[in-house]
C-alpha cells in the first residue's frame, strides 16, 4: 500500500526553526519542543504513518540545510534530532491513548456481552468491531491456570499467537475475565476452540479448559460461557482432572442439582447413616466414589485408595450395614451413584443439607 503524502501543516514551522537554529546555534525553546510533540500527535491521530512523517521531516531538513561551516551543520543536526524526537513522543503519546482507549471500549464491551447489560440492538452494532456476529451461533471455552490472568501477560499473548497463526482473523475474540482466558469463537468453527484448548492448556502449565454449547443470539454468547464456567465448577467440586470439559457431556450434573432440595434430601437420606461410622463418612464416601469411577472394579478402587482389595470390600459391607444399599447390587447401585454425585455438588459432609 503507498504511503500517503504528508501534508505541509505536520511540518509547521520546522524549517524556520532549523533556519534559526543554524544561525544562533541555540537549541529549540520548550515552546518549540511543545509545538512538535502537539503536531506529531495530530498526524497519528489522522492516521499518517510514522516512517511517512520521518522520511518527511529528512526532506525538509535537506532542503532547509545550511550551507555554512561545520558547527552550524553540526548544530542543525542537534536541532534535527531535538525536533524529531519531540514529534515522535507526540505521535506515540497519541497512539498509546488510542490504545487505551480501544482497550477500554473493548473490556466494556466484553463486560456488556458476558452480563447481558447492554441493549441487544446496540449490542450487536458494537460487537461487529470486534468481528462478532451476533445473529450466528457462537461457542465460548473457558480456560483457567494456576495463577490470575490478565490482557497483555505473556500467557494470553502466547495464546493469541498459536490461535493467530493457525487460523489468521476468522472472527475469534480472545480475552480475560476474573483470572481466566476466554475465546469466542463462531459455534461451527469448533476446530478453533480446540487449538485454543489445546494452547491454553499447554501456556497455563496444565490448566483446565471448559467449553460451552455452541447458542445462537445475542444472548448465545452469554449462555454458553456460564456452561463453560459451570463445567469448571463441577469439575472443581467432583475432582474432574479432565484438560478439557465440554458442558454438552456433562450435563447430566446442572440437571441432578436444578432441584437442589430434592437431591439434599437424597443425600441426607441415603448416605446421611454414614456419619455415625468411625472416622466419619468421608473415608466410606471416598470408597464408594473410588468404587463407582473405576467402573465397580473393586481391584482398581483399591489401587486408586491405596488399599488392599480386603479392606476395601470391608468397606462396601460396612457402607452396606449402614445404610442398607448394597453398592454391589444393580438395584441399589443407581441410587448410591446418584448420591455420591449429590455429596459432591453440595459438599457434603463438610457442609449440612437436611
Amino acid at each position: 500500500m503507498p504511503e500517503r503524502d504528508i501534508p505541509e501543516q505536520y511540518l509547521e514551522g520546522y524549517a524556520r526553526i532549523l533556519a534559526e537554529v543554524a544561525a544562533t546555534g541555540r537549541r529549540l525553546t520548550r515552546d518549540e519542543l511543545a509545538s512538535r510533540r502537539a503536531l506529531g500527535e495530530q498526524a497519528a491521530e489522522a492516521g499518517f504513518g510514522l516512517r511517512s512523517l520521518v522520511i518527511a521531516h529528512l526532506a525538509a531538513a535537506r532542503d532547509a540545510w545550511p550551507a555554512r561551516g561545520t558547527d552550524t551543520a553540526d548544530g542543525a543536526l542537534a536541532a534535527v534530532q531535538q525536533a524529531v524526537d519531540a514529534f515522535a513522543e507526540g505521535y506515540e503519546r497519541a497512539q498509546r491513548m488510542a490504545i487505551r482507549q480501544e482497550e477500554a471500549a473493548r473490556r466494556e464491551f466484553i463486560d456488556d456481552l458476558l452480563y447481558g447489560r447492554s441493549d441487544l440492538g446496540r449490542l450487536a452494532e458494537r460487537a461487529e468491531r470486534f468481528g462478532l456476529r451476533l445473529s450466528h451461533e457462537h461457542a465460548v471455552a473457558v480456560a483457567r491456570g494456576p495463577v490470575a490472568y490478565e490482557d497483555g501477560d505473556p500467557v494470553p499473548r502466547q495464546v493469541e499467537r498459536a490461535l493467530i497463526a493457525r487460523f489468521g482473523d476468522r472472527s475469534i475474540l480472545l480475552t480475560t475475565k476474573d483470572g481466566r482466558l476466554l475465546c469466542i469463537a463462531p459455534g461451527h468453527q469448533q476446530d478453533v476452540l480446540t487449538h485454543f484448548a489445546k494452547q491454553a492448556h499447554a501456556a497455563t502449565d496444565g490448566g483446565q479448559v471448559a467449553v460451552g454449547r455452541p447458542q445462537s443470539g445475542p444472548g448465545g454468547v452469554v449462555q454458553s460461557y456460564e456452561e463453560a464456567l459451570n463445567a469448571l465448577e463441577i469439575a472443581e467440586r467432583l475432582d474432574l482432572d479432565d484438560p478439557v470439559l465440554r458442558a454438552a457431556d456433562l450435563l447430566v450434573y446442572p440437571v441432578l442439582a436444578r432441584d437442589r432440595q430434592a437431591m439434599a434430601d437424597l443425600v441426607h437420606n441415603t448416605l446421611g447413616p454414614l456419619t455415625g461410622a468411625r472416622g466419619g463418612a468421608g473415608p466410606l464416601l471416598d470408597t464408594l466414589t473410588a468404587y463407582f469411577d473405576s467402573g465397580c472394579v473393586a481391584a482398581e478402587a483399591a489401587r486408586r485408595l491405596s488399599l488392599s482389595v480386603r479392606a476395601l470390600t470391608y468397606r462396601l459391607e460396612r457402607i452396606h450395614r449402614l445404610t442398607g444399599a448394597d453398592p454391589g447390587d444393580p438395584a441399589h447401585r443407581y441410587m448410591l451413584q446418584t448420591a455420591v454425585i449429590g455429596a459432591r455438588l453440595l459438599n457434603w459432609p463438610e457442609t449440612a443439607v437436611a
